[in-house]
């Protein structure tokens, strides 16, 4: 865990800033600027667009008497996205922009339901129900 966290904040950020770095020597300082700029503004537009029609799916399940559960975990996915969108830097772009695809984000939650289905099926996670 202790290892994950170090690759999240800290090799994440090195290999951002050098491919930033590695762009700007292409296509100028400004140019890339704006590339980071454009597609922060971009992908938070399209993440806003994608949750608000999430937020609705979810009201017309809960309204019909079914459990959101796709839903759910579509704008969990689709918040990730955001997030990523707005950290300057190419990998995160890159990756924010595969969870906001409708294709791509089905293939990423079909593998998280694999690996909960395992960790439930290990013994590491337990799931309670408690009903009134």
């Amino acid at each position: 865990m202790l290892l994950g966290l170090f690759f999240l904040f800290t090799l994440v950020p090195l290999l951002e800033l050098y491919l930033l770095i590695r762009l700007g020597t292409y296509v100028g300082a400004v140019d890339t600027i704006a590339i980071v700029i454009g597609t922060g503004i971009a992908g938070g537009l399209l993440a806003k667009s994608q949750g608000l029609a999430v937020l609705d799916r979810m009201r017309a399940e809960l309204n019909q008497g079914r459990l959101p559960a796709e839903s759910l975990l579509d704008g969990l996915l689709i918040l990730i996205a955001g997030a990523m969108l707005v950290t300057p830097g190419l990998l995160t772009d890159g990756l924010g922009l595969l969870l906001l695809i409708p294709w791509s984000r089905q293939a990423i939650k079909s593998w998280l339901k694999r690996k909960m289905q395992e960790k439930i099926s290990e013994g590491e996670i337990h799931i309670s129900t408690h009903l009134p």
